[in-house]
């Protein structure tokens, strides 16, 4: 039997078993018919964040922003670039820290634009500040593989 790894819908948030040989591949939900990868990022809310940070086996790299940061909105399209270069070895998710404080709270988030790589619901990596898409890519991988 092959190895293989559960990966959460972006859309509906069904677990789904994916043969690790077929990850680059991307795939579609089980339930949905979605794509499990679509080189963007997911937008977290109350409803599905749980799902992406604690059943799925790939790490989540989450982006705590809000609307009011002129910072965030700089770094926004330098993570949607990641996104596309980092899936399907993680998920990339943006959560509104205006809309979803209470989520912003549980993670201790002071200032933004924080990223928080997230492995099986524990926190691994931490990074504030502003950054290029490389820099972004390059970090998250380095923090992923717990250097």
């Amino acid at each position: 039997m092959s190895d293989s790894r559960i990966v959460v819908c972006p859309t509906c948030t069904t677990a789904n078993r994916v043969p690790v040989e077929r990850l680059g591949a991307g795939g579609k939900c089980g339930k949905c018919k979605s794509e499990l990868f679509a080189g963007e990022p997911v937008k977290l809310t109350a409803a599905n964040f749980d799902a992406h940070a604690t059943k799925s086996d790939i790490p989540l790299l989450v982006d705590f922003w809000a609307a009011w940061c002129g910072p965030c909105r700089q770094m926004a399209p330098a993570f949607a670039a990641a996104a596309a270069q980092l899936e399907p070895e993680m998920r990339l998710g943006k959560l509104d820290t205006e809309a979803e404080q209470a989520i912003a709270a549980r993670y201790g988030i002071q200032s933004i634009p924080t990223m928080i790589l997230i492995r099986k619901g524990r926190e691994i990596a931490r990074k504030s500040g502003a950054m290029p898409p490389a820099a972004i890519v390059a970090w998250a991988r380095q923090a992923a593989a717990g250097g």
